[in-house]
């Protein structure tokens, strides 16, 4: 089983990845530069945080047109599991895999704490070993990490019980709480928290290990 993390210019976490998932839990990991097409070998994919192309335009709007964005697509279709952290998680809306957008936070301020969460879904396998209502511990780090969508969208989210992490107390103004969601399927995952930072025991906290230990398991 092999682990793809997509680096794009300006990624700032794509080695904190990679140490979770290969030093920390033993899972082989490659780079994959964004031009790359050929997932073909990959058995998951992670988009990390940063500030790809440096934000210039929105947070992920110019990622999205990356060649290898082209082939994850295809890699989703076919039910390839894919994780989208932070900026991860605003590409995966700006391509339209996953509904909604991440806005401006609520106070305008980049935020960077460690936060408590609460587990709101086990429908997929990334949540299917945790209680209904279980706390878990992650930081966050974004400027723009308020999770939006309309009221029709929401209630499809409820629905397909997709709503997959909640804020505690939420830190962005994100609706709903919103910390984290799947799409249908449950293949894809995208999330604000940052479950790679979570995984070191010399962290003093290694609830992001379950998390990222579910790319690989089904």
């Amino acid at each position: 089983m092999t682990i793809g993390i997509v680096v794009f210019p300006g990624s700032n976490c794509d080695r904190d990845v990679k140490w979770a998932t290969e030093e920390c839990l033993g899972i082989p990991t490659t780079f994959l530069w964004h031009e790359t097409r050929d997932l073909s070998h990959l058995d998951a994919i992670v988009l990390p945080g940063g500030f790809s192309y440096g934000d210039y335009l929105r947070c992920g709007a110019i990622a999205r047109f990356a060649p290898i964005l082209e082939s994850l697509l295809e890699f989703v279709d076919n039910g390839g599991k894919v994780l989208g952290i932070c900026n991860g998680f605003q590409i995966l809306t700006e391509l339209g895999i996953l509904p909604g957008a991440l806005t401006r936070n609520q106070n305008l301020h980049f935020i960077c704490n460690s936060i408590d969460l609460s587990i709101s879904s086990h429908r997929t396998d990334w949540f299917a070993k945790y209680q209904l209502g279980e706390n878990i511990r992650l930081p966050i780090a974004h400027g723009e990490g308020r999770y939006h969508c309309s009221q029709d969208e929401i209630k499809k989210l409820e629905d397909e019980d997709s709503i997959a992490i909640r804020y505690k107390e939420n830190p962005n103004g994100s609706i709903n709480d919103i910390a984290g969601i799947t799409n249908k399927k449950g293949n894809v995952l995208g999330m604000m928290p940052h479950p790679e930072r979570a995984t070191d025991p010399v962290l003093g906290c290694i609830d992001g290990a379950r998390i990222l230990q579910n790319l690989i398991s089904s």
